[in-house]
This record gives C-alpha cells, sequence and structure tokens, in this order.
C-alpha cells in the first residue's frame, strides 16, 4: 500500500486566499517558504523550497482567519498533481499540498487557540451531549474523520 504523506514547517509566503465554490464550500490557497540550512565544506548554504498549499472546507476558513504573510506554519498533507489547459491551449501542471492539518507553529511565537463552532450541515459536530438513540435526527459521520468529535 503506497502513502503520499507530507509535513513542512515553514513561513507563509502571502496571505491566505479564501475563496469560495459554487457550492457554498470554502477553499483557501497559500505560499509556504521551507528553508533548509546545512554545512558544506565548512560554510553554512541555505536552500529555500516554495509550495502551494491549498485547504479545505473549514480548514481554509479557519487558516485565512488566523494565519498572514510571514507567520510560520506547520503543514500536515498530502501531494496531489493536477492538469489543464489554458485558453491558449498549452496543457499545464502543478503539484500542490492539499492541508489535512494547519497550525501556527509555536518555536518562536504564542498562539491563542479558540474553538469555533462546527455547522451541523455539513455532517459535523455540532455541539451538546445527546445521544441519537432517542428518536432526535442522527447526522452523517464527517468524510474525513467518520464519527470522531472534535477534541
Amino acid at each position: 500500500m503506497a502513502t503520499n504523506s507530507i509535513t513542512l514547517i515553514g513561513n507563509l509566503t502571502r496571505d491566505p486566499e479564501l475563496r469560495y465554490t459554487t457550492g457554498g464550500r470554502g477553499v483557501a490557497s497559500f505560499g509556504l517558504a521551507v528553508n533548509r540550512r546545512y554545512q558544506q565544506n565548512g560554510e553554512w548554504q541555505e536552500q529555500t523550497s516554495f509550495f502551494n498549499v491549498v485547504c479545505w472546507g473549514e480548514l481554509g476558513e479557519n487558516a485565512a482567519a488566523t494565519l498572514t504573510k510571514g507567520s510560520r506554519a506547520i503543514v500536515a498533507g498530502r501531494l496531489e498533481q493536477r492538469s489543464w489547459e489554458t485558453q491558449d491551449g498549452e496543457k499545464r501542471s502543478v503539484v500542490e499540498v492539499v492541508a489535512d492539518e494547519v497550525g501556527p507553529s509555536l518555536r518562536w511565537a504564542q498562539a491563542q487557540v479558540e474553538r469555533t463552532e462546527r455547522s451541523g450541515g455539513d455532517g459535523g459536530f455540532s455541539g451538546g451531549g445527546g445521544s441519537s438513540s432517542g428518536g432526535g435526527a442522527t447526522r452523517a459521520p464527517d468524510p474525513v474523520y467518520g464519527d470522531e468529535e472534535p477534541f
């Protein structure tokens, strides 16, 4: 079984851009610069790699509300390639990081965590502690986390 997972720690190169699909689902994208510093022949060398990161749904909305250009962030997700054709007929493709988790790095900063309410319409946790066995409406499992509740 092949796995495709990546974890990156770096600095945002631009503010997250939040857009919405025609179906109303949020999607945020931002750039992440990852620096690598190493010693070669007694001299310090630095190499920077740039990645495009895409965050869907509430993750994207929260990332756009929290992170700004220059913020140090931790991104865990998967690599995904997509291809398209331009209006001029040129074929293009890009490899992006599709994020599963995004958070601020606390190495050189502090963060204040504020829990957001999850809406019940997308199968997410809507609060409360009742069970669904009492004849109430049942919720569909979250497509990513199943019946796992946050926190």
